[in-house]
């Protein structure tokens, strides 16, 4: 990758594989000249051996190899050093077509694209620019869990945050008030949407970006950790005809993957399917996508009031914020409408307790909930590091429930950046409202009541899940207890 950066190998079409010092073994796109041969010799300096494939598959090693490259944002950070002279960083600079052609730029443009480049390879959710007193600090969310990366010097901040500002279209003058915007990026040909906030603090603005890679692969209902018992129980309360069927969680706890999942079951050239979403994490072919847009005071609920009058079979609504929003979703379920939606919650049960604080009436939310689905994310342990140990007397009693004799944990190695976790997978807990529930819902019973009741009725709690994990080795016991409570 040193010897041919990235824009030189996209342009030419050539990807070195293996170099011996006597030869270089080319992979070479199908449309290629003899000539950019020759130029790619001319440069290397040694014999060349090639083999052609197609442009498509040419283009997929070509992302994967220079997508997987070991730019640190760190040393990046280190060489800008505290001898730059920022004044002459606060300039509006064009955004680039794909970040691994800007090698050569400025140097708040090179930190910046190296914390991207870094984020996504790393595949963390979230990267945080911090300003303090004293000192800038950069994190990532990788599994859920912020971790340090690299402390700009201080009187940087200031020039990061613009170039963030002009990168999102926001305004760089105004630092007083918050501001939300988005970045659209290409890394190796890969589309990343990038959610851009920034709030006033006593030191300067704090920024966060929220990363989501839409070339990724979307999963479907079997394929996000769901057990087969709940997995056919929701997918009974996708066929009802109408409802409301919700999906709760706190943030980053993978609801909108879960609601994508369901709706790639439910496509059909008979359905009318139509999302109301902020923002569209998933281009869906077959489904009718509107992005909320604040600006022009296209809210949830007024998309939603267009929307009943374009002949809808299923609803999709991205969160359910306000009361006015969740009055039109019960308004269209009880017009023969099926409503699929978000709701923050602790677990399923208090689900009930939400919408009726927000003002639905007890009785209106009997006639048409369906289930809840409450679910959070547990990170996996790292099949590289990972030790089995028995169980201990203090950990049953700690825990409340049986566990496993045996039980994992991970000291962290280089697979997982020794943090001895490795991608995060699903725990479910799933409500469903029959005719004796729908009662106690109408009678305005207290959530206790309700849980206690559905627990009876064979309700599976979020830790009981998720001691499948453990007895698996899939996640380690103080994860499991960090994301569920008693």
């Amino acid at each position: 990758m040193s010897k041919l950066p990235y824009a030189f190998a996209r342009s030419h079409g050539v990807l070195i594989v293996t170099e011996t010092g006597e030869a270089v073994e080319l992979l070479v796109r199908e449309d290629t000249h003899a000539a950019s041969l020759a130029e790619v010799r001319r440069h290397l300096g040694l014999p060349i051996r090639i083999q052609r494939m197609a442009r498509a598959t040419f283009d997929a090693h070509l992302a994967d190899a220079y997508g997987q490259g070991d730019q640190d944002a760190a040393s990046v950070v280190e060489d800008i050093g505290q001898d730059v002279d920022v004044s002459q960083l606060m300039q509006d600079m064009p955004v680039v077509e794909d970040l691994l052609e800007t090698q050569d730029d400025a140097p708040i443009i090179r930190m910046i694209n190296a914390l991207l480049q870094q984020a996504v390879r790393e595949q963390a959710s979230d990267i945080h620019i911090e300003p303090y007193e004293r000192y800038c600090l950069v994190r990532f969310r990788r599994d859920g869990t912020l971790m340090d990366i690299a402390r700009p010097h201080r009187a940087l901040h200031a020039a990061i945050a613009s170039r963030i500002k002009i990168m999102a279209s926001l305004d760089i003058a105004e630092k007083r008030l918050p501001q939300d915007g988005r970045i659209s990026l290409r890394l190796a040909g890969r589309t990343v949407d990038v959610r851009v906030s920034t709030v006033p603090t006593a030191h300067g603005e704090r920024i966060v970006l929220r990363l989501l890679d839409k070339s990724g692969s979307q999963l479907g209902l079997d394929a996000i950790g769901m057990p087969s018992d709940t997995q056919v129980a929701f997918q009974a309360l996708l066929t009802q005809p109408h409802g409301i069927v919700l999906v709760t969680g706190p943030t980053g706890s993978g609801k909108t993957t879960t609601l994508y999942a369901a709706l790639r079951e439910m496509l059909s050239p008979t359905r009318n399917i139509v999302t109301v979403e902020d923002p569209i994490e998933y281009e869906m072919a077959g489904v009718g996508q509107i992005q909320v847009n604040a600006r022009i005071d296209l809210s949830f609920a007024r998309a939603l009031r267009s929307i009943l009058r374009q002949d809808p079979d299923v609803i999709m609504i991205g969160e359910i914020r306000d009361l006015e929003t969740a009055q039109i979703a019960v308004q269209a379920s009880l017009t023969g409408h099926l409503v699929l939606a978000t709701l923050h919650t602790n677990d399923a049960c208090s689900a009930v307790t939400r919408l009726t604080d927000m003002g639905v009436e007890p009785f209106l939310l009997a006639s048409t909930l369906r289930g809840v689905l409450a679910q959070r994310l547990v990170r996996c342990l790292c099949p590289s590091c990972r030790t089995q140990h028995a169980s201990s007397d203090a950990d049953r009693a700690l825990f409340g429930k049986p566990l496993p004799d045996s039980l994992w944990t991970a000291d962290g190695c280089s697979e997982c950046m020794r943090t001895g976790y490795r991608g995060r997978s699903g725990i479910y807990e799933l409500f469903s409202v029959d005719a004796e529930l729908a009662q106690l819902i109408h009678n305005a019973a207290p959530e206790a009541a309700l849980r206690e009741r559905s627990c009876e009725k064979g309700l599976r709690l979020l830790r009981e899940d998720g001691l499948r994990y453990l007895a698996s080795g899939k996640t380690s016991f103080e994860e499991l207890l960090r994301v569920t409570r008693d």
